[in-house]
C-alpha cells in the first residue's frame, strides 16, 4: 500500500498486522480520489474508522488543509502516527484514539469538514449508527455541503438514508465493495 499522488507520492504506508483492518486497495483509492479531485485541495477531511490512515493521508498528500483521524484501536492509531511522520504530513493530521461516536462528539464546535469519510467494519451496521448520529445532532462540523462518503460491502442497504434527511447522490461499485456518496436532502440544504 502506498500514497498514490501528491507531495507524498509513491511513499509506502504501514498497516497493522492481522485481519482487524481491511486497507483500501491502491486501485480503488485512485478511483475514489479521481472522483473527489475537485473537492480535495484546501478541504478539511475527517477519516472515521481510519485503520492505517491511508485515505486521510492521501487527502493530505493531495492538498487537503487538514485531516482528523478517528481510530479506536491503539495499534492502528500508532500506525497512523508513524505513517504521518514518514510521509512528512504530521503537521496537517490529528489522531483521536476513541470510539467513532465519542470522536464525533469531541469534534463538536469545530469548523465544518468538507468531506467525512468512513470505512467501518462490514456487516455490523456501524455506518448507520454514524449517519443517524450526524442526522440527529446536525453537528457544527458537518454543514449542508459536506460530502459524507461511506465505503461498504457491495449490497449494503442504504434505503433508510432519506428518512434521516439525507440523500444518496452517487454510488460507485467495485467487485466486492462500494463507495456511497451522501449529502443532506435538498430541502435541508441552505
Amino acid at each position: 500500500m502506498r500514497v498514490i499522488a501528491g507531495t507524498a507520492r509513491r511513499l509506502p504506508l504501514k498497516t497493522i498486522e492481522g485481519r482487524d483492518t481491511r486497507p483500501t486497495t491502491d486501485r480503488i483509492k485512485e478511483t475514489l480520489f479521481n472522483i473527489l479531485q475537485n473537492e480535495i485541495y484546501g478541504c478539511r477531511f475527517l477519516d472515521l474508522f481510519s485503520g492505517s490512515g491511508a485515505i486521510g493521508i492521501e487527502a493530505l498528500s493531495r492538498g487537503a488543509a487538514g485531516a482528523v483521524f478517528v481510530e479506536q484501536k491503539k495499534e492502528a492509531a500508532a500506525c497512523i502516527r508513524e505513517n504521518l511522520k514518514f510521509t512528512r504530513l504530521e503537521e496537517g493530521g490529528e489522531v483521536l484514539v476513541c470510539d467513532v461516536l465519542d470522536g464525533l462528539s469531541r469534534l463538536e464546535g469545530r469548523d465544518p469538514f468538507q468531506i467525512i469519510f468512513m470505512d467501518p467494519p462490514y456487516g455490523l451496521g456501524q455506518e448507520r449508527r454514524v449517519l443517524e448520529y450526524l442526522a440527529q445532532r446536525r453537528p457544527s462540523y458537518a454543514d449542508p455541503d459536506t460530502i459524507i462518503l461511506v465505503e461498504a460491502a457491495k449490497g449494503t442497504d442504504f434505503s433508510y438514508v432519506p428518512s434521516l434527511g439525507m440523500e444518496v447522490y452517487r454510488t460507485k461499485e467495485y467487485k466486492t465493495n462500494m463507495h456511497v456518496f451522501i449529502r443532506m436532502q435538498e430541502q435541508e440544504r441552505k
